[in-house]
């Protein structure tokens, strides 16, 4: 069973510190030799600075070690300010090694910050998204390979440093159904945000989650093939099949049933055979073979 809370994402004070002249040197110029480090002039009286640092200490520690954050307070360490030019405040330049690189004055839009952290990890040579899109590319490759527990640990940490990736969290789901701990999977759907509750990835885990559970009271394929065959009208029986055959791993068998009973009668039920073929269709990669085969029948039954 994987549960968030359980990776180890970088702290944040190992990312963002308040700097003075005694520690600019070591803390800025230096470390900026390996991982770019933006430098956030500000003072306490500054209105702009009160919205601004929170947005940038954000943007960093998404970034997930990919940049690092220095805060110099000018009243306090005017001779540093002195040095950097800065002549109003908020001012932030960002240093790769030992060398400013960019730079802006005054508050600016979320968009904005987002793109100037882009621009910065990129002009040190790393990753907009801190290495994530390839943890989130290993993390399936695992998950492919058979081991759920590695790939469901992986993902974890990934939502950990960036909650917002809709595809760690529907590669969670699909972990915990790996596991068979389908009731972690439903909780872990529960708690994705509401604003990525629409999206694909979470779509699919959904469908996937449903799939599983109705695997776990699906009955032999062979007795109800048996008795599809002995009545064809049975459409409970069919319909029964086709999640007999999803659950033994024959989507494209599963499909072709609910579209048998979608050509006999396509309200039984109140239309279940259509919308089964819709969270089948969900729970697959869009461009699989099933999916668009499946799709281009059911449109010619739809609109024969």
């Amino acid at each position: 069973m994987l549960e968030l809370g359980q990776g180890t994402a970088a702290p944040a004070g190992d990312l963002i510190k308040d700097v003075s002249e005694a520690d600019f040197m070591v803390e800025v110029v230096e470390a900026s030799q390996t991982v770019p480090v933006i430098v956030d002039f500000w003072a306490p009286w500054c209105g702009p600075c009160k919205t601004l640092g929170p947005a940038l200490e954000a943007a960093v520690t998404a970034a997930g070690g990919a940049v690092k954050m220095a805060k110099v307070n000018v009243d306090e360490n005017q001779m540093i300010a002195g040095q950097m030019r800065v002549q109003s405040i908020p001012t932030v330049y960002a240093f790769w090694q030992g060398q400013p690189v960019d730079g802006f004055q005054g508050a600016v839009p979320p968009s904005e910050i987002e793109a100037f952290v882009k621009r910065v990890i990129e002009a040190g040579g790393g990753e907009a998204d801190g290495g994530l899109g390839d943890a989130l590319a290993a993390a399936e490759e695992m998950l492919e390979a058979g081991d759920a527990q590695g790939a469901g640990e992986t993902f974890v940490a990934i939502i950990q440093q960036d909650p917002t990736m809709a595809a760690a969290f529907g590669g969670l789901v699909r972990a915990n159904i790996a596991l068979n701990a389908l009731d972690q999977a439903d909780a872990v759907l529960d708690g994705v945000p509401a604003d990525m509750a629409d999206a694909p990835e979470i779509e699919a885990a959904r469908a996937q989650l449903e799939l599983a559970r109705q695997a776990e009271n699906a009955g032999p394929v062979a007795e109800l093939r048996a008795a599809v065959e002995a009545n064809p009208t049975d459409h409970q029986a069919r319909f029964d099949l086709a999640q007999a055959l999803h659950a033994a791993g024959d989507a494209e068998g599963a499909v072709g049933e609910l579209l048998e009973l979608f050509r006999r009668d396509r309200e039984w039920n109140d239309g279940a055979a259509k919308a089964q073929l819709f969270t089948i269709f969900d729970a697959l990669q869009p461009n699989d073979p099933v999916v668009l085969n499946g799709r281009r029948k059911l449109s010619s039954l739809i609109f024969a």
